[in-house]
């Protein structure tokens, strides 16, 4: 009989060794998107005869190509560049150094630096590849992408480079003036979406040039670099009116750091130099840090919900009324806003029984210059990306480069610039959206501002935010309807604050001064005089934007400084229960020149108080001839 030995004892347990911390993620090689049409080869050669073998770049061509031809881009470009030069196909990695061109009558994207293939969803002549691929370009690389417009007819591209320009990546386009046909860079630069505008063959020379020092971002803000960004700021506010501030730092240097490089600038410190010495580039950081993210119907799913679950619900509480206010705040160029009228009535038609509501729109944004595109209401042919040939044909009227929105549907909306953080809110609203503006602005702001929504809205009025917003800790507030969508309900409690007026009024602009005494007033001069004081109506004279310009008599029962920075303007300065009325009739004139919008029988809160019974007309005047 053998004896088992016995186990050895176990060795004691070992730690292993901490791993090391993994390597830092590589930094992304940027992918250069190159949307070319009509023109486009000869523009295409130029370009990458120029672009070094080891650039560090990839290349993406996107040309409009006649479906039923060979494919013979690749090899014709071949020759003018030592890259390799490959037609894309399914599920391609991008490689650095390397041109890709989009094949005959396909669509193409790309996801993790991967390209994908697609059937065209359009019919021939309606497709917009360039749009489709930018679009792509940009949410998969972000800061790391690059859209080139070059020669070509129409408007594809505008969209996408949008899209890149949002992400903070880098925008060229072609020098219209060296291009076959100029169509396509034209509309980029008209929209103000191209960072640099050259020839063909001088573009990859400063493309280069801009991703180099695009590529040593601003270090975190310590004590002497939050100083050079406070400079910048105080720049911004002497110089446009405007105070960013309240707008998150990281946002604030992503945009600074794209204007330092388009101009070649390393430190922040000589930035802030070349802006005191160019008021230009001042005007051109503020357009920098208002690029709208916006689009018609932007984040399908949720307008769906809004349309088929929301607004019937909204309409079931109307009580009798059968108006409706909206307040669309940060519209930038009007496309959130279009799109709430568009799904407003088809939201009425599918309603049983039919009933005869209307909806009031007021959209404001602190770009005016945005606010001048979307009044006119005409937007390229690429928005039927975006918008529903059923919809093109119902709300829109086709023009030569474009579309127009119909005058029914523009009627239902009036446009106004606006500051949200300075400016008096909207009031009694049913719905309010605020979408893509809450991410951009720090903590506290939004906690200020989202009392002032819920102060805005009527009791179960609508809150409607961007896919990346939420009503953080302000559960007790509004309650969400669908979450996913963004869509929340204003709660009936009371607010915990009381909204005060600030004591004092600001000198009078010079405009408003009294005028310096002349010579002694004819007998008939004083009679008309007496008249005007003690029986003619109370006149303010605006520009077309409503900026006052001669008032000729006390108006104090009618207007009132607004809070914060000085702001002469008749919408701001307008009192509680005239503000809705004057902005309607103003728009209204303005639309109809010669044609007096009147007004009558409204009550307001005047001076003291005190009720005041007032008739309103208004008129846009035309200039005397000389």
């Amino acid at each position: 009989m053998t004896r088992k030995k016995p186990l050895p004892p176990p060795e004691p347990a070992v730690t292993p060794p901490p791993l090391p911390p993994p390597p830092p993620p590589a930094r992304l090689f940027p992918i250069v998107g190159i949307g070319a049409s009509a023109g486009g080869l000869e523009a295409l050669e130029q370009f990458l005869s120029h672009v070094p073998p080891r650039s560090g770049m990839a290349f993406v061509v996107i040309q409009h190509l006649d479906p039923t031809h060979k494919a013979m881009l690749p090899a014709l470009l071949q020759r003018i560049t030592p890259m390799p030069v490959i037609e894309a196909s399914d599920q391609l990695r991008v490689q650095p150094d390397q041109v890709y061109v989009i094949p005959p009558n396909t669509d193409l994207s790309l996801l993790h630096g991967v390209l994908y293939l697609f059937e065209p969803g359009a019919a021939r002549g309606l497709r917009l590849p360039i749009d489709f691929f930018f679009r792509a370009l940009a949410v998969d690389r972000e800061a790391a992408s690059v859209g080139i417009i070059l020669s070509g007819m129409g408007t594809d591209g505008t969209l996408g480079l949008r899209a890149i320009k949002e992400k903070g990546g880098l925008t060229l386009a072609q020098d219209p003036e060296t291009a076959k046909f100029d169509s396509m860079p034209r509309s980029a630069i008209k929209a103000g979406l191209a960072d640099i505008i050259a020839p063909a063959e001088k573009l990859p020379e400063q493309l280069a040039t801009a991703l180099q020092h695009y590529r040593n971002p601003l270090a975190s803000p310590g004590p002497e670099r939050q100083s050079d960004l406070n400079k910048i700021l105080i720049l911004l506010r002497t110089q446009v009116g405007h105070d960013f501030s309240k707008y998150k730092p990281n946002t604030l240097y992503r945009r600074i750091e794209r204007r330092m490089g388009i101009h070649l600038i390393d430190r922040i410190e000589d930035y802030e130099r070349f802006l005191s010495e160019n008021p230009q580039e001042t005007h051109l950081l503020f357009r920098e840090l208002l690029i709208g993210v916006t689009s018609f119907f932007r984040d399908p799913e949720t307008w769906v919900s809004l349309k088929t679950q929301v607004l019937p619900a909204v309409f079931a509480r109307l009580d009798g009324r059968t108006q409706l206010r909206a307040w669309v705040s940060a519209c930038s160029s009007g496309e959130d806003a279009y799109s709430l009228a568009m799904v407003f009535k088809e939201a009425l038609d599918a309603l049983e029984p039919r009933r005869i509501l209307t909806l009031q729109i007021y959209a404001t944004d602190l770009d005016a210059e945005a606010i001048d595109i979307a009044r006119r209401g005409v937007y390229p042919l690429n928005i039927a990306a975006d918008v529903s040939p059923e919809r093109l044909s119902r709300f829109f009227v086709p023009e030569e480069q474009g579309y127009r929105v119909s005058k029914n549907l523009r009627e239902m909306v009036i446009f106004a610039p606006q500051n949200i953080i300075a400016d008096p809110p909207f009031t009694k609203l049913d719905l309010l959206t605020c979408r893509n503006l809450l991410i951009y602005l720090t903590p506290e702001l939004q906690a200020q501002l989202l009392p002032l929504f819920h102060y805005s809205l009527n009791p179960g009025g609508i809150l409607f935010l961007g896919s990346a917003e939420t009503i953080g800790a302000f559960d007790d507030l509004f309650t969400a309807l669908d979450a996913k969508a963004r869509l929340y309900q204003r709660s009936p409690q009371s607010l915990p604050f009381k909204l005060i007026a600030l004591p004092g009024t600001p000198p009078l602009p010079p405009a408003l001064e009294p005028l310096p005494p002349g010579p002694a007033l004819s007998l008939q001069a004083s009679a008309d005089r007496l008249v005007l004081q003690r029986f003619a109506p109370a006149v303010v004279l605006t520009n077309a934007q409503g900026d006052i310009l001669y008032i000729n008599r006390s108006t104090g029962n009618y207007l009132e400084p607004a809070s914060g920075k000085v702001n002469w303007n008749l919408h701001a300065m307008a009192r509680e229960g005239l503000r809705l009325e004057l902005l309607q009739s103003f728009q209204e004139a303005v639309r109809n020149p010669g044609h007096p919008v009147t007004r009558a029988g409204f009550r307001l809160t005047g001076l003291q108080g005190l009720p005041v019974w007032i008739s309103l007309e208004v008129e846009m005047l035309e200039q005397p001839a000389v």
